[in-house]
């Protein structure tokens, strides 16, 4: 095969929910934006629903349409970017929940599908998305006079536990929904470890779900595997990669493996990130470029078929920190070209 290897481990994506899901003594949703972190939504979101999930969430109208083809009718799929103007057939046809997140979106839906269900998203000071105080107070009466589902907010500093932003937003929250009939949520994974002044009625993780800090007794998801093309040897002096930026010290084998930037491995990697044989670290050597990486395999004792760079040796947060981004990042640039492989009790 001349592509990556994904491998998803769905049972231990369902572990993860239920590890937060019994951190809280409400109902825990799950977030499945980007195509499930990249790992696939519906195969993410049919195993989560195994493990006991009824709430999902997405980013935009479209992806709450596959997700409920995927799904069928019974869960409820909420949508962050609330009703946009070209959403209302979408909504409708399958079935989703907008989170509105202002006087326009809100007059735009009860005008549209004055029946169907809605969720309200309020800024508690992330200064993002939501209503603010003042327009919450105003529409209030408004939001509440219809189908009304959920109220939430998002946390702007939950991944900094001490951080005063944390305690700032829980008050401006519990101010804003002091009263309300409906499930109120606050906390997605950060928030959950928060604590349970965090919690409300329902929580809704994500990057934890597919084993991403801040929940580090989370299990790991994935597993990224990638052939290995061809091997040269180096002598001392030569260079190797764009830029000439590897230069051998020693004798030196290279091994060129088949992913690049195109598939999500980022060019900042380059000279940083580390691949896998086993428990053995193997150095990139050289410029990451569009569609190949070189890899110094000298000190393996044989040459390998396909080297990992996401394994327990490296996790998304791992390779995150080595090249000065973030686990959220690693996963949702994965490429379409990587063969997804599930394992797992709906593989």
């Amino acid at each position: 095969m001349g592509t990556g290897t994904l491998h998803i481990d769905l049972d231990a994506l369902a572990a993860n929910w239920r590890a937060l899901d019994a951190r809280t003594g409400c109902e825990t949703a799950a977030v499945v934006k980007a195509d499930g972190y990249g790992l696939g939504a519906a195969r993410a979101a049919t195993a989560l629903a195994r493990a006991g999930a009824r709430r999902f969430f997405v980013a935009t109208a479209e992806e709450g349409a596959t997700l409920r083809a995927a799904l069928g009718q019974g869960p409820e799929i909420n949508v962050f970017s609330g009703h946009m103007a070209t959403d209302t057939a979408l909504i409708r046809d399958a079935n989703l929940t907008p989170m509105l997140n202002d006087a326009a979106q809100l007059a735009r839906h009860r005008a549209a599908l004055p029946q169907a269900a809605y969720g309200v998203q309020l800024d508690s000071g992330m200064n993002r998305l939501g209503m603010e105080p003042a327009d919450w107070a105003a529409l209030r009466g408004q939001a509440e006079a219809g189908p009304l589902t959920l109220v939430m907010s998002h946390l702007a500093y939950a991944d900094e536990p001490d951080h005063p932003q944390n305690a700032e937003q829980l008050r401006q929250f519990t101010e804003m929904t002091a009263g309300v009939s409906v499930p109120r949520s606050l906390a997605a994974t950060g928030g959950i470890l928060l604590g349970p002044d965090y919690h409300f009625d329902l929580t809704r993780p994500g990057i934890g779900l597919y084993g991403g800090l801040p929940f580090d007794a989370a299990q790991p998801v994935v597993r990224l595997s990638l052939p290995v093309i061809q091997t040269r040897d180096v002598m001392p002096g030569e260079h190797v990669g764009y830029g000439c930026t590897f230069t051998a010290a020693r004798p030196t084998k290279i091994a060129t493996l088949s992913a690049g930037y195109a598939d999500g491995l980022i060019r900042a990697m380059s000279g940083k990130a580390r691949l896998f044989a086993g428990n053995t670290p193997c150095p990139l050597a050289g410029r990451v470029s569009m569609d190949l990486l070189t890899v110094d395999v000298t000190d393996l004792p044989e040459t390998p078929e396909a080297l990992d760079i996401l394994c327990p040796s490296q996790t998304v947060d791992h390779l995150a920190e080595a090249t000065g981004t973030i686990g959220y990042e690693i996963l949702t640039s994965l490429g379409p070209r990587y063969a997804r492989r599930y394992a797992g009790e709906t593989a």
